[in-house]
């Protein structure tokens, strides 16, 4: 990308665990940056973060940061982008919205770039980075959805603590000590900060992820739902979701149940998967082979294996989704779209 023409860059959240990860790759994939501003809430400003050998001191994100910035990468909670983002578009900013404040807003496209990249091109300022675990799955399904047709996906989430920020995995790690002491755990955050009642994430599954919604489901289930068919442009695609937190500090694992409009053959869908742009296949049950979260962890590709045909229903497939939920799920999602944006103008 080095002879594109240089852009002026706000990463909004720049101290928090995507924001770093954001500004990782931007560095190591040589964005081609004029300048870079770094954002965050007031408790974090003033903080120093290294940039291509040099220093750049986080400053508190305000309606006027957005002066001369041509793209704003935005990951510091739904409340910060609600309120900052109409600013920055305001001020000639393209933002990259890594929270749910405009996902399901009918004027904002929602992208990952290997299934509907040619959807940035119908924003008005505001381009959505999807829920982490919804951009590993349609990732995956996306060949099969072009090749057969989906008509039902019933998909159930192993998701790590990471998802929930750095306090999440402090207190994973935490509590694990606790009880591997013979003490009992003590938990303060987990599985949502705002609720009163809270769970023991070491050694422990719990089936919420975000507050309950008045149809027993949960926010990030409802995410998942919708988002799936929003991104695959499919109103009338049937998608069922279980969110479920475990103690793994990063990748979200995903078991993922398929019906598709049309018979297959599996070595066939193995192949769709293996050409597909940012999937890594791996299926080999004999030697023990398949996506692991200790293997994907640090990695900007969606991992696919443990494909097989359904025993009850011959037109359904199973699979095993696994990626890192802070890069593809979120961070690397974001800078891809950065990078075509780049490469536009």
């Amino acid at each position: 990308m080095s002879n594109q023409k240089l852009f002026n860059i706000a990463v909004v959240g720049a101290t928090g665990a995507v924001g770093e990860q954001i500004i990782r790759l931007l560095d190591e994939r040589n964005f081609p940056i004029q300048e870079l501003k770094l954002l965050s809430s007031a408790r974090s400003a003033g903080t120093k973060i290294k940039f291509k050998s040099r220093d750049i001191t986080v400053e508190e994100a305000a309606p006027d940061s957005f002066k001369g910035i041509d793209i704003a990468l935005f990951s510091a909670g739904g409340s910060v982008s609600a309120e900052l983002i109409p600013h920055a578009v305001e001020h000639g900013a393209v933002c990259i919205d890594n929270t749910s404040a405009f996902r399901m807003d009918p004027e904002t496209p929602l992208v990952v770039p290997e299934v509907n990249i040619d959807k940035i091109n119908e924003h008005k300022g505001v381009i959505a980075n999807p829920n982490c675990s919804t951009i590993q799955m349609v990732a995956a399904l996306k060949p099969l959805y072009d090749r057969y047709g989906i008509s039902r996906i019933i998909v159930s989430t192993y998701q790590a603590v990471s998802g929930a920020g750095a306090r999440a995995i402090d207190e994973m790690l935490r509590q694990s000590k606790e009880v591997l002491g013979g003490r009992p755990a003590e938990p303060q955050i987990l599985p949502v900060g705002a609720l009163p009642v809270k769970h023991q994430i070491a050694f422990n599954a719990i089936p919420q992820i975000d507050k309950f919604t008045d149809n027993g489901f949960t926010y990030e289930e409802m995410k998942m739902i919708n988002e799936t068919k929003k991104i695959l442009g499919d109103e009338s695609l049937e998608v069922t979701a279980t969110c479920v937190r475990i103690p793994v500090v990063y990748g979200h694992s995903e078991s993922v149940y398929v019906e598709l409009n049309q018979d297959f053959d599996v070595e066939e869908v193995k192949r769709l998967l293996a050409d597909a742009p940012g999937i890594v296949l791996q299926d080999n049950p004999s030697e023990q082979q398949y996506p692991l979260a200790t293997d994907a962890a640090g990695k900007l590709e969606t991992f696919v294996g443990r494909i097989r045909r359904d025993l009850s229903n011959p037109r359904a497939l199973n699979l095993w989704i696994v990626s890192d939920n802070l890069l593809k799920g979120a961070a690397w999602n974001a800078v891809q779209i950065a990078e075509y944006i780049a490469i536009e103008q």
